[in-house]
């Protein structure tokens, strides 16, 4: 078995689709402290600075005939827009910076990580349960404070069978905590598995009898995680809107 894996990494066979989602720092080595700079900083900060290149200075000529830039800019305004309006209401447009901030980043992010040697910040669970959390703490907060005890009214489903109810608030109530969990994990698990699938093929493709394969397979695969990409950052940002509108009309 040895001499099998020591042959295989004399061929070029062996490789580990998990590598790409190692942490760095992005000067010299040593242990990472929460003041380190790595390349998942370096690439949320790219993420950053492409969103305002494309937001603010794509838009800055305000021209009646917009360019490519400025037109990605007003859909992606529009689009957002529209979403937060439809399901949380009139009253839900005046958070509309945050949810459309979030969606501006994720998409973005994804998108970056599509280039080769890139690194995929939204891979990592640490990064999607701080943006999980905080919708969560932003949404219960805003709750209470709009609604008051009211807002406990979510757990409480009034047209069932009042014996069932006790039972339903208590599955309603566990439910909500386990928004965070679902809402970072969904997120984070599409993105490192469409990476690493890409990375699987990749290795293969070292391989001549299966190189022709492995590179329409990873052409597919790359197609795939585009529209992955758009669909998982609409994902999160959809739910975020859902749970503002029970923040916002908890009797609904």
């Amino acid at each position: 078995m040895a001499s099998e894996a020591t042959g295989a990494e004399e061929g070029g066979l062996v490789f580990h689709p998990m590598d790409q989602f190692i942490i760095k720092p992005l000067f010299g080595g040593g242990d990472i402290a929460w003041y380190t700079p790595t390349n998942a900083t370096l690439w949320m900060a790219l993420s950053i600075l492409a969103v305002v290149a494309l937001l603010v200075l794509g838009s800055s000529k305000r021209a009646i005939v917009p360019g490519r830039s400025q037109s990605i800019a007003e859909l992606s305004y529009g689009f957002i827009y529209k979403m937060v309006e439809d399901i949380c209401g009139k009253d839900g447009a005046k958070y509309f910076p945050y949810i459309m901030t979030l969606f501006m980043f994720i998409v973005v992010a994804n998108f970056l990580a599509l280039i080769p040697m890139s690194f995929s910040p939204t891979s990592h669970f640490a990064v999607t349960a701080v943006m999980a959390l905080a919708v969560f703490f932003a949404v219960t907060i805003l709750g209470f404070v709009k609604n008051g005890t009211a807002f406990l009214g979510l757990f409480w489903v009034s047209s069932a069978p009042l014996a069932l109810r006790p039972i339903l608030a208590i599955i309603e109530l566990i439910s909500y905590f386990v928004r965070p969990v679902s809402h970072s994990i969904r997120l984070a698990g599409n993105i490192m598995a469409g990476h690493a699938v890409i990375k699987v093929f990749a290795g293969f493709a070292a391989i001549a009898v299966l190189s022709p394969v492995s590179v329409l397979a990873i052409v597919a695969m790359y197609g795939l995680e585009v529209l992955v990409s758009f669909i998982q950052a609409y994902v999160f940002t959809i739910l975020t809107c859902v749970y503002l509108k029970d923040a916002l009309h908890p009797s609904h």
